[in-house]
């Protein structure tokens, strides 16, 4: 978390770090070259075209908020590497550096813990802790880049919390990595998931970001997904579906609808039916079903299904009319999907 009363100046735009600096006394250009080495993942110690004194009397009126790495994994099979961060407060996250034939994408975590109480989810046993700041958000990538010395290209918010539970935040995050100043990552490169906030999914539709939002359904049915998502309690699959439509009308961009196959709750032929009846009746754009066989949680009893299962799922959803494709498995020998590393790490240093 950011010291309080220094600048954080990671969270700041390359145009709201010009103003501070020039409003500080400093000459314009000095702005754009803080901003470069940061991005780097430097402080300021580091950097070097910068005069001493200068880098003195910053390090004291501000902080570049950038997390540690308390841990790194890395896949023998498909070199995924997954981090465990550590927050400047003690907190940790974690993020997912994943290899594909375009480049590098990481998945990053939007706040410490989550509230949603997904029952199949690890992210969220304990509740929240708090939101990240935009500079955390935007530090797992700074870091992560940095660490395996190449550019991250994509980027998918699919970690440890709810982004629209953190959306002031988020939406700074979004600004910001999508600056030319900054790392530059084109909006269609993102991807944004959400287990389904309709008001906040109505805002981001207004804002228009070419961003691909990617829905977590995981139910084709109200009581069924209530049992699982304490979120449906509040906003409907038709409420939910209605949002996703009106977003797909405003920005033309196709939603991903995300559904964790768990064995004996949501995997049968009915469902699948069910599945691709109620997508067909709330959406009139493109769809596309990803489906996502059960990462199994110890605290939790659900059991997964196996990837012959989950394509047997997937047929029936296509014959009906419904793009559908199973989740690529990646990183199976550093469990690299989020939340089991830091819930270990929080047992451990009780």
């Amino acid at each position: 978390m950011k010291v309080p009363d220094k600048k954080d100046f990671l969270s700041m735009s390359f145009e709201e770090l010009t103003e501070f600096i020039t409003a500080s006394g400093y000459q314009k250009f000095r702005a754009k070259q803080i901003y470069e080495w940061m991005y780097r993942g430097n402080d300021f110690s580091q950097m070097s075209n910068i005069p001493e004194k200068m880098r003195i009397d910053l390090d004291g009126m501000a902080v570049i908020n950038l997390p540690k790495i308390r841990k790194k994994l890395v896949s023998d099979i498909d070199g995924t590497i997954k981090y465990l961060f550590l927050l400047n407060d003690g907190n940790f996250i974690e993020s997912v550096v994943m290899k594909y034939n375009y480049g590098l994408s990481v998945c990053i975590s939007s706040q410490c813990g989550c509230r949603m109480g997904c029952r199949f989810c690890a992210s969220t046993i304990g509740g929240k802790v708090r939101d990240l700041l935009p500079s955390e958000l935007i530090g797992q990538i700074i870091v992560a880049s940095a660490d395996i010395g190449e550019r991250i290209s994509h980027i998918v918010m699919m970690g440890i919390g709810e982004p629209l539970d953190n959306y002031d935040n988020v939406i700074k995050f979004l600004k910001l990595v999508n600056q030319p100043e900054g790392l530059g990552i084109s909006y269609r490169n993102i991807s944004l998931s959400t287990c389904g906030i309709v008001p906040k999914i109505s805002e981001l539709a207004n804002l228009a970001f070419p961003i691909t939002l990617s829905i977590s359904l995981h139910a084709s049915n109200d009581i069924s997904r209530s049992e699982i998502m304490p979120i449906n309690n509040t906003y409907s699959i038709s409420e939910l579906l209605y949002a996703c439509n009106n977003y797909f009308k405003k920005t033309g961009r196709r939603i991903s609808f995300e559904y964790t196959l768990i064995s004996g709750k949501n995997d049968s032929k009915e469902n699948a039916k069910e599945l691709a009846s109620v997508l067909k009746k709330h959406i009139s754009g493109p769809i596309h079903v990803n489906l996502i066989p059960l990462n199994p949680v110890i605290e939790r009893d659900f059991k997964t299904v196996d990837r012959h299962f989950a394509q047997k799922f997937a047929d029936i959803l296509k014959s009906l009319g419904v793009n559908a494709t199973v989740r690529r498995t990646l990183g199976p020998d550093i469990n690299a999907s989020c939340g089991q590393l830091r819930r270990s790490e929080e047992i451990n240093n009780k």
